[in-house]
C-alpha cells in the first residue's frame, strides 16, 4: 500500500538522517550527498536472471544500430516492457543509461530478439557498474531542489 510505504518513509526520516527513499539510497557526508540505486539494481538483475552475467564496460556498442527489425524473431512483449519499465525507473540515478534505455523503449510495441539483446547488454553494463550513482558535492554551486504538487491540509 502506497500510503503505508510513505508513512514508514516519513517515520524513518524523523528518526535521523535520510538514507533510503522510494528506492533511492542516499549517503550523506560532510563532502556531499551520493544518490544511488545499488539495491534496486541488484534486485533487477536477479528478477531477470542476469545477476551472474558477464559484466561489460559500455551499455551499447559503438557501432550498434537499433531499428524496427521487422524480419527478426518476435519476443515476449510483456517481459520486454517489464525490462524497459524497470530500467526507466533506474535512470533516476543513472543518467549514463538514459539514452540507450530510451532508444530500446521505442520498440515496446513489437520487440524483437535484437532489441532484447540490447536490453540484456544494458543489464550486463549495470552488473559492471553496480555502485554508480549521482554525487552532489557540497563545494559545488549546484543547488538541489525538490518540488511537489501535493496539497497537505490546504497549505
Amino acid at each position: 500500500d502506497f500510503a503505508e510505504t510513505m508513512r514508514r518513509e516519513f517515520e524513518m526520516s524523523m528518526m535521523g538522517e535520510l538514507s533510503y527513499f522510494l528506492g533511492l539510497q542516499i549517503k550523506q557526508t560532510p563532502q556531499g550527498t551520493f544518490v544511488h540505486q545499488t539495491k534496486y539494481t541488484k534486485d533487477l538483475l536477479r528478477r531477470f536472471k542476469m545477476e551472474n552475467c558477464k559484466p561489460i564496460s559500455t551499455p551499447i556498442g559503438s557501432t550498434a544500430v537499433l531499428d524496427p527489425d521487422e524480419d527478426g524473431e518476435a519476443v515476449d512483449q510483456k517481459e520486454y516492457r517489464s525490462m524497459i519499465g524497470s530500467l526507466l525507473y533506474l535512470t533516476a540515478s543513472r543518467p549514463d543509461i538514459q539514452f540507450v534505455v530510451c532508444l530500446c523503449a521505442r520498440f515496446q510495441a513489437s520487440p524483437r530478439a535484437s532489441h532484447r539483446q540490447a536490453v540484456k547488454r544494458i543489464m550486463r553494463y549495470l552488473n559492471h557498474t553496480l555502485e554508480f550513482g549521482i554525487w552532489y558535492s557540497t563545494s559545488s554551486s549546484i543547488c538541489l531542489s525538490g518540488y511537489s504538487n501535493a496539497d497537505f491540509g490546504g497549505c
